[in-house]
Protein backbone atom coordinates (compact mmCIF):
# COMPACT_ATOMS: atom_id res chain seq x y z
CA UNK A 1 0.00 0.00 0.00
CA UNK A 2 1.20 3.36 -0.65
CA UNK A 3 2.28 6.09 1.44
CA UNK A 4 -0.12 7.73 -0.15
CA UNK A 5 -2.85 5.72 0.39
CA UNK A 6 -2.00 5.08 3.84
CA UNK A 7 -2.62 8.84 4.92
CA UNK A 8 -5.71 8.93 3.26
CA UNK A 9 -6.95 6.16 4.91
CA UNK A 10 -5.66 7.40 8.12
CA UNK A 11 -6.85 10.89 7.44
CA UNK A 12 -3.42 12.39 7.98
CA UNK A 13 -1.92 14.89 6.05
CA UNK A 14 0.62 13.47 4.03
CA UNK A 15 3.13 15.70 5.43
CA UNK A 16 2.65 14.45 8.55
CA UNK A 17 3.44 11.22 7.60
CA UNK A 18 7.34 12.43 7.83
CA UNK A 19 7.34 14.79 10.37
CA UNK A 20 9.85 13.94 12.72
CA UNK A 21 10.04 14.94 16.30
CA UNK A 22 11.38 18.40 17.53
CA UNK A 23 14.43 17.57 19.16
CA UNK A 24 16.43 18.59 22.10
CA UNK A 25 19.55 17.54 24.03
CA UNK A 26 18.71 14.54 25.67
CA UNK A 27 18.92 16.14 29.27
CA UNK A 28 16.76 18.77 28.07
CA UNK A 29 14.00 16.33 26.98
CA UNK A 30 14.49 14.61 30.26
CA UNK A 31 13.87 17.91 32.01
CA UNK A 32 10.72 18.90 29.80
CA UNK A 33 9.09 15.97 30.36
CA UNK A 34 9.78 16.68 34.53
CA UNK A 35 8.40 20.17 33.29
CA UNK A 36 5.73 19.29 31.47
CA UNK A 37 4.28 16.51 34.11
CA UNK A 38 4.26 19.45 37.17
CA UNK A 39 3.01 21.91 35.15
CA UNK A 40 -0.13 19.48 33.98
CA UNK A 41 -0.47 19.22 37.88
CA UNK A 42 0.09 22.86 38.93
CA UNK A 43 0.30 25.32 36.23
CA UNK A 44 0.75 28.00 38.76
CA UNK A 45 4.90 26.90 38.54
CA UNK A 46 6.69 30.08 36.78
CA UNK A 47 10.73 29.54 36.35
CA UNK A 48 11.42 29.59 39.98
CA UNK A 49 9.50 27.48 41.50
CA UNK A 50 10.26 24.83 38.36
CA UNK A 51 13.92 25.51 39.16
CA UNK A 52 13.54 24.70 42.66
CA UNK A 53 11.45 21.71 41.84
CA UNK A 54 13.82 20.54 39.07
CA UNK A 55 17.16 20.72 41.59
CA UNK A 56 14.86 18.81 44.08
CA UNK A 57 14.71 15.36 41.39
CA UNK A 58 18.73 16.11 41.37
CA UNK A 59 19.36 18.38 38.48
CA UNK A 60 22.12 21.31 38.69
CA UNK A 61 19.69 23.66 36.29
CA UNK A 62 19.53 27.49 36.76
CA UNK A 63 16.64 29.67 36.19
CA UNK A 64 18.04 31.12 32.62
CA UNK A 65 17.61 27.60 31.64
CA UNK A 66 14.40 26.61 32.77
CA UNK A 67 12.85 29.73 31.54
CA UNK A 68 14.33 28.74 28.16
CA UNK A 69 12.66 25.26 27.88
CA UNK A 70 9.50 26.93 29.39
CA UNK A 71 9.40 29.05 26.45
CA UNK A 72 9.78 26.73 23.80
CA UNK A 73 7.09 24.61 25.67
CA UNK A 74 4.92 27.29 25.56
CA UNK A 75 4.78 27.59 29.32
CA UNK A 76 3.84 30.31 31.10
CA UNK A 77 2.94 30.44 34.90
CA UNK A 78 1.68 34.24 35.28
CA UNK A 79 -1.54 33.02 32.76
CA UNK A 80 -1.60 29.34 33.90
CA UNK A 81 -1.85 28.26 31.14
CA UNK A 82 0.25 27.70 27.78
CA UNK A 83 1.42 30.38 25.56
CA UNK A 84 2.50 28.68 22.80
CA UNK A 85 2.32 32.04 20.53
CA UNK A 86 2.11 35.66 20.38
CA UNK A 87 0.11 37.66 18.93
CA UNK A 88 1.30 39.54 16.09
CA UNK A 89 1.23 43.15 17.05
CA UNK A 90 -0.20 44.16 13.28
CA UNK A 91 -3.23 41.51 13.81
CA UNK A 92 -6.79 42.34 14.92
CA UNK A 93 -7.76 41.48 18.32
CA UNK A 94 -11.39 40.75 19.21
CA UNK A 95 -13.10 41.20 22.23
CA UNK A 96 -14.28 38.10 24.62
CA UNK A 97 -17.94 36.97 24.07
CA UNK A 98 -18.38 34.37 26.48
CA UNK A 99 -18.41 36.32 29.52
CA UNK A 100 -21.73 35.59 31.07
CA UNK A 101 -22.72 33.50 28.39
CA UNK A 102 -25.75 30.67 28.57
CA UNK A 103 -24.81 27.85 26.50
CA UNK A 104 -27.72 25.52 26.03
CA UNK A 105 -26.95 23.25 23.20
CA UNK A 106 -23.55 21.99 20.16
CA UNK A 107 -22.75 24.12 17.99
CA UNK A 108 -23.40 27.65 19.96
CA UNK A 109 -19.47 27.67 20.82
CA UNK A 110 -16.25 25.78 19.55
CA UNK A 111 -13.33 26.65 20.62
CA UNK A 112 -9.24 25.44 19.63
CA UNK A 113 -5.62 25.89 21.50
CA UNK A 114 -2.36 24.17 21.13
CA UNK A 115 -0.53 22.62 23.62
CA UNK A 116 3.41 20.31 23.66
CA UNK A 117 3.41 16.53 23.44
CA UNK A 118 6.15 14.65 24.25
CA UNK A 119 7.19 11.43 22.41
CA UNK A 120 10.04 9.08 23.66
CA UNK A 121 12.75 11.32 21.62
CA UNK A 122 11.43 14.80 21.09
CA UNK A 123 8.21 16.71 21.38
CA UNK A 124 5.35 17.65 18.67
CA UNK A 125 2.62 20.69 19.08
CA UNK A 126 -1.37 18.93 19.20
CA UNK A 127 -4.68 21.48 18.49
CA UNK A 128 -8.16 20.38 18.34
CA UNK A 129 -11.02 21.92 18.10
CA UNK A 130 -13.88 21.05 20.78
CA UNK A 131 -17.60 21.88 20.83
CA UNK A 132 -18.19 23.67 24.39
CA UNK A 133 -21.68 21.81 24.83
CA UNK A 134 -20.87 18.58 24.57
CA UNK A 135 -17.12 18.59 24.95
CA UNK A 136 -16.77 16.70 21.53
CA UNK A 137 -13.87 16.64 20.13
CA UNK A 138 -14.37 17.71 16.32
CA UNK A 139 -11.15 17.84 14.93
CA UNK A 140 -7.28 17.77 15.73
CA UNK A 141 -3.73 18.04 14.19
CA UNK A 142 -0.28 17.69 14.72
CA UNK A 143 2.82 19.42 13.89
CA UNK A 144 6.34 19.55 14.72
CA UNK A 145 6.53 23.49 14.47
CA UNK A 146 3.79 26.05 15.66
CA UNK A 147 2.93 27.25 12.60
CA UNK A 148 -0.22 28.52 10.80
CA UNK A 149 -1.11 25.30 8.60
CA UNK A 150 -2.13 22.61 11.39
CA UNK A 151 -4.32 25.29 13.25
CA UNK A 152 -6.23 26.41 10.02
CA UNK A 153 -6.49 22.42 8.60
CA UNK A 154 -8.16 21.11 12.15
CA UNK A 155 -10.65 24.18 12.07
CA UNK A 156 -11.35 24.02 8.00
CA UNK A 157 -11.53 19.90 9.00
CA UNK A 158 -14.30 20.77 11.78
CA UNK A 159 -15.92 23.29 9.82
CA UNK A 160 -17.20 20.83 7.18
CA UNK A 161 -19.27 19.30 10.42
CA UNK A 162 -21.28 22.66 10.37
CA UNK A 163 -20.58 25.87 11.97
CA UNK A 164 -20.83 27.57 15.55
CA UNK A 165 -22.18 30.47 16.22
CA UNK A 166 -19.29 32.16 18.08
CA UNK A 167 -15.70 30.59 17.93
CA UNK A 168 -13.24 31.37 20.70
CA UNK A 169 -9.35 31.01 20.92
CA UNK A 170 -6.64 33.20 22.85
CA UNK A 171 -4.46 35.88 21.23
CA UNK A 172 -2.26 33.23 19.43
CA UNK A 173 -0.30 34.73 16.45
CA UNK A 174 -1.95 31.97 14.30
CA UNK A 175 -5.65 32.57 15.74
CA UNK A 176 -5.52 36.26 15.28
CA UNK A 177 -3.83 35.87 11.44
CA UNK A 178 -6.02 37.09 8.73
CA UNK A 179 -6.27 33.39 6.78
CA UNK A 180 -7.19 32.25 10.08
CA UNK A 181 -10.13 35.09 10.99
CA UNK A 182 -11.32 35.31 7.27
CA UNK A 183 -12.53 31.75 7.35
CA UNK A 184 -14.45 32.43 10.25
CA UNK A 185 -16.09 35.76 9.09
CA UNK A 186 -16.66 33.83 5.48
CA UNK A 187 -18.59 31.49 7.14
CA UNK A 188 -20.52 34.22 9.45
CA UNK A 189 -19.07 33.09 12.89
CA UNK A 190 -18.65 35.55 15.49
CA UNK A 191 -15.18 35.72 16.82
CA UNK A 192 -14.19 35.66 20.34
CA UNK A 193 -10.49 35.84 21.92
CA UNK A 194 -9.14 35.20 25.27
CA UNK A 195 -8.81 38.45 27.49
CA UNK A 196 -5.10 38.45 28.23
CA UNK A 197 -3.68 36.70 30.96
CA UNK A 198 -7.07 35.03 32.00
CA UNK A 199 -6.22 30.85 31.89
CA UNK A 200 -10.31 30.32 32.68
CA UNK A 201 -11.41 31.95 29.47
CA UNK A 202 -10.76 28.80 27.00
CA UNK A 203 -11.48 26.14 30.05
CA UNK A 204 -12.66 23.89 28.16
CA UNK A 205 -10.22 22.97 26.12
CA UNK A 206 -7.36 23.05 29.33
CA UNK A 207 -9.88 20.33 30.93
CA UNK A 208 -9.27 18.52 27.93
CA UNK A 209 -5.45 19.07 27.31
CA UNK A 210 -5.26 17.55 31.07
CA UNK A 211 -7.05 14.75 29.92
CA UNK A 212 -5.17 13.53 26.81
CA UNK A 213 -2.02 13.86 28.64
CA UNK A 214 -3.07 11.97 31.92
CA UNK A 215 -5.11 9.31 30.15
CA UNK A 216 -2.92 8.72 27.04
CA UNK A 217 0.30 10.71 26.35
CA UNK A 218 1.78 9.85 30.05
CA UNK A 219 0.78 5.89 29.55
CA UNK A 220 3.13 5.78 26.30
CA UNK A 221 6.64 6.24 24.74
CA UNK A 222 5.38 6.59 21.07
CA UNK A 223 8.78 6.52 18.75
CA UNK A 224 7.81 8.35 15.73
CA UNK A 225 4.92 10.83 14.91
CA UNK A 226 2.76 8.31 12.89
CA UNK A 227 2.60 5.99 15.46
CA UNK A 228 1.77 8.94 18.08
CA UNK A 229 -1.10 9.87 15.11
CA UNK A 230 -2.28 6.17 15.27
CA UNK A 231 -2.50 6.47 19.33
CA UNK A 232 -4.57 9.77 19.59
CA UNK A 233 -6.93 8.66 16.65
CA UNK A 234 -7.61 5.90 18.94
CA UNK A 235 -8.10 7.84 22.06
CA UNK A 236 -10.22 10.64 20.28
CA UNK A 237 -12.76 7.82 19.13
CA UNK A 238 -12.90 6.50 22.45
CA UNK A 239 -13.02 10.14 24.06
CA UNK A 240 -15.50 11.41 21.67
CA UNK A 241 -17.69 8.04 21.69
CA UNK A 242 -17.09 5.43 24.77
CA UNK A 243 -15.29 7.94 27.62
CA UNK A 244 -18.26 8.61 30.34
CA UNK A 245 -17.90 12.31 31.43
CA UNK A 246 -19.70 13.45 34.79
CA UNK A 247 -20.26 16.67 33.79
CA UNK A 248 -22.82 15.18 31.04
CA UNK A 249 -24.42 13.04 33.12
CA UNK A 250 -21.97 10.16 32.44
CA UNK A 251 -22.88 10.55 28.94
CA UNK A 252 -20.27 10.24 26.08
CA UNK A 253 -19.75 13.26 24.78
CA UNK A 254 -21.32 11.86 20.98
CA UNK A 255 -24.67 11.37 22.23
CA UNK A 256 -25.03 14.86 23.74
CA UNK A 257 -23.42 16.25 20.55
CA UNK A 258 -25.58 14.47 17.99
CA UNK A 259 -28.53 13.42 20.70
CA UNK A 260 -29.22 17.16 21.77
CA UNK A 261 -28.64 18.46 18.33
CA UNK A 262 -31.33 16.32 16.81
CA UNK A 263 -33.31 17.93 19.23
CA UNK A 264 -32.62 21.18 18.92
CA UNK A 265 -33.76 20.89 14.90
CA UNK A 266 -36.69 18.93 15.26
Amino acid sequence: MSISHQCQLLDLNRSSYYYEPATETHENLILMRLIDEEYTEDPTYGRRRMTGYLRRQGFQVNPKRVRRLMQLMGIEAVYQKPNLSKRHPEHQVYPYLLRNYVIEKPFQVWSTDITYIRMANGFVYLTAVIDWFSRYVLSWRLSNTLDLGFCVEALQEALKQGTPDIFNTDQGVQYTSKEFTGILADAEIKISMDGKGRALDNIFVERLWRTVKYEHIYLYEYPCVSSLHKGLEKFFYRYNNKRLHQSLGYCPPCEVHFGTQKMFMG
